[in-house]
């Protein structure tokens, strides 16, 4: 017989250190020769990312051991920091951007004794020299080029800070010397992604766009001629997209003809673009999304093959991969049971290369051969650290909020085989507020969810209007609306959890990071739904992140999430956490990166300075060494800890095998 045991008290093999060791997942995915290669996770290893390569023999090996760490700080959120040739003769080189200097170096991992080598020089001024979506061109020069973006600090404010597209010779003579570096774009927009090249290499394609514009509000396709002498970009001109239609993604095909992504219909939809007419044509109409937003530089929804097709990445809510043929505009999708791609995709021959993960794995490599259908996994193969008898069971809901609108979200209930709970019993349940707010919580296994959810206590993540991956409609939801309709969303599910008899009404929890930790606080100031809440690395005084206090390539998000600042002060005010202080009267945990420079510390010490003396239990707990988002493994581990010490206190749950989170008042 199974033993009864009161929700929140069931023992679980998930503890702390097993889920922050699993945080984390491989990302840009490329093919070198014939091997496929991609970033990998080290939170043990002090949060860093290394690459990973599978060899001919079907064994993978990580290419470079600590210190190195593979991660752009371009726009702060990055972007794809390596790239990687053949040599015509010899074996592979790769270069990548190297987080603690910032620095392109270049490495030859198949050269007795090689070490990586620098290509760029260092600058004192503000944040530095930064790169981000290299790509090696071996035609240029003797030695060859690397074409990437570069992000130069013009002084020593957030904002002092221009983008170009650059090039740097592989040879290394710019590593001391800037003017080594020649400029191929004209710098005229703030905001660049890399270049892709035509098939024939006469002509580049990018994406751009300005301040105070998100990608996701509006971005252009730039088209230019290459000078055949310096590889200059000569008389650029926008082909597609504007103010109001934002591009995710553009490529070549093998025959010269130039895709985007883009949402004018209302979704991100693949279009075929003449490059010398400017014609558009729809590949393949669907209310689904193609793309998606760019928060990084470099991400991959799709990627044309030379046979004509084009591997993509689509769907509402979930995503699949796809075979699209863009003559007939049906779309192939492969078997499997994974909910989730993410954005990045490599080709080799029939071969199509990326990333999933579903309810029952976390993300692997992913290879589909498309001559047979069939998909296997090549790398960082999903291994179950405990039974998955301990994982949840989500169930995909949409939920009525405001107005009638749809809300969607997953819900994972208690589970855990060794328990059931008394009869007479609701289970408590944490609301997730996902970050961005552009962004959305994707359906896979994580264990964070699961430390929970294993031991009683349920989650419901919420896609909270504004969130991406439903359309441009149900995004623009919160266009001046941030702190109303992701507050009302996150409370709607946790008021219908309540009344249907899910969850237990006095035993509610919100949490979130970033702009997830911001809807948490703003929902404790602005509702009495929760009985405590986790808010991490959260904005909390919008005016101040508005005027200098965050980098920037977010400093005029707040123009569409709540309106300009001259023209709507009050909105400001009223909607701030850190100017609402005396409404909050729920405990909460605050929890902080102290190298954060997109929500930096001073948010949260401006806001406990105004809850000091009022009595309510909280505690702060800062990271050294952290910043926008947790990554080393001790970090998360009592993050997590933290996190349920406060719940078991608040909800009236006797749990002693975790340190007793000290609460002030």
């Amino acid at each position: 017989m199974v033993p009864t045991g009161t929700y929140g008290s069931w023992p679980s093999p998930i503890d702390a250190e097993l889920a922050a060791s699993h945080d984390g997942h491989p990302e840009y995915v490329g093919v070198i020769g014939d091997e496929v290669w991609w970033t990998a996770p080290r939170p043990a290893e002090g949060g860093r990312r290394t690459l990973m390569r599978r060899r001919a023999d079907g064994g993978e090996e990580s290419v470079l051991p600590v210190p190195w760490n593979l991660r752009s700080r371009v726009i702060e959120y990055g972007g794809r920091p390596w790239a990687g040739a053949q040599r015509a003769a010899g074996g592979p080189i790769v270069v990548f951007a190297h987080f603690p200097d910032q620095r392109l170096y270049a490495y030859e991992p198949d050269v007795p004794g090689a070490e990586p080598r620098p290509l760029t020089p260092v600058s004192a001024v503000g944040g530095g020299l930064r790169w981000v979506d290299p790509q090696l061109r071996m035609d240029r020069g003797a030695a060859g080029e690397v074409w990437c973006v570069l992000e130069e600090f013009t002084g020593q404010g957030p904002t002092d800070v221009r983008r170009v597209i650059v090039a740097v010779p592989l040879d290394g003579s710019a590593a001391g010397d800037r003017a080594a570096v020649r400029e191929l774009s004209d710098g005229a927009h703030r905001f660049v992604t890399g270049p892709r090249v035509s098939p024939d290499g006469r002509r580049a394609a990018w994406i751009a766009w300005d301040h105070p514009r998100m990608p996701w509000d509006g971005s252009e396709v730039i088209l230019a001629d290459i000078d055949s002498e310096d590889g200059i970009f000569r008389a650029p001109s926008r082909l597609a997209g504007g103010a109001d239609e934002a591009v995710a993604q553009v490529d070549w095909t093998a025959d010269g003809q130039l895709l985007f992504a883009g949402d004018r219909s209302g979704w991100w939809n693949l279009y075929r673009a003449d490059p010398s007419g400017g014609t558009v044509a729809s590949l393949c109409s669907r209310a689904e999304e193609f793309g998606g937003p760019l928060w990084k530089i470099g991400l991959r929804w799709f990627h044309p093959m030379d046979n004509g097709l084009v591997a993509v990445i689509h769907g509402s809510g979930t995503t699949a991969l796809g075979i699209l043929d863009p003559e007939m505009g049906e779309v192939v999708d492969s078997a499997g049971p994974w909910t989730e791609w993410a954005p990045t995709l490599a080709v080799h021959g029939s071969r199509v290369v990326g990333v999933a993960a579903s309810p029952r794995s976390a993300y692997e490599v992913m290879e589909l051969d498309t001559g047979t259908g069939h998909t296997r996994v090549i790398g960082s193969a999903h291994d179950d650290p405990v039974d998955p008898a301990f994982y949840p069971e989500p169930q995909i809901r949409v939920f009525t909020g405001p107005d009638g609108r749809d809300t969607y979200a997953h819900i994972y209930p208690p589970h855990n085989p060794g328990r059931i709970a008394p009869a007479d019993e609701l289970p408590p349940y944490v609301i997730w507020a996902h970050g961005g707010p552009t962004g959305r919580a994707p359906l896979v296994l994580d264990l964070e969810i699961a430390y929970f959810t294993s031991r009683g206590i349920g989650v419901a993540e919420v896609n909270y209007g504004g969130s991406a991956g439903y359309g441009r409609e149900y995004r623009d939801r919160l266009r001046e609306q941030w702190g109303v309709v992701d507050v009302e969303d996150c409370a709607a599910v946790a008021v219908a959890l309540a009344e249907e008899g899910t969850a237990d009404p006095r035993r509610l929890a919100i949490r979130g990071g970033s702009a997830g930790g911001w809807t948490a606080a703003a929902s404790l100031a602005a509702t009495d739904v929760y009985a405590c809440g986790t808010v991490m690395y959260p904005i909390l005084d919008l005016a101040a992140w508005a005027t200098g206090e965050t980098h920037d390539f977010e400093s005029r998000y707040l123009e569409s999430l709540v309106g300009p600042l001259a023209a709507y002060p009050d909105r400001y005010r009223d909607r701030s956490p850190a100017q609402r202080a005396e409404r909050i009267t729920a405990p909460f945990l605050l929890l902080q990166g102290l190298d954060d420079v997109i929500c930096p510390p001073v948010q949260c010490e401006r806001f406990l300075e105004r809850m000091a003396g009022r009595g309510i239990p909280h505690a702060y707990i800062a990271f050294e060494g952290e910043g926008h988002g947790f990554r080393r493994a001790e970090t998360v581990a009592r993050a997590l800890e933290a996190e349920l010490s406060l719940y078991a206190q608040v909800f009236g749950i006797d749990r002693d095998d975790v340190p007793r989170l000290e609460l002030a008042k």
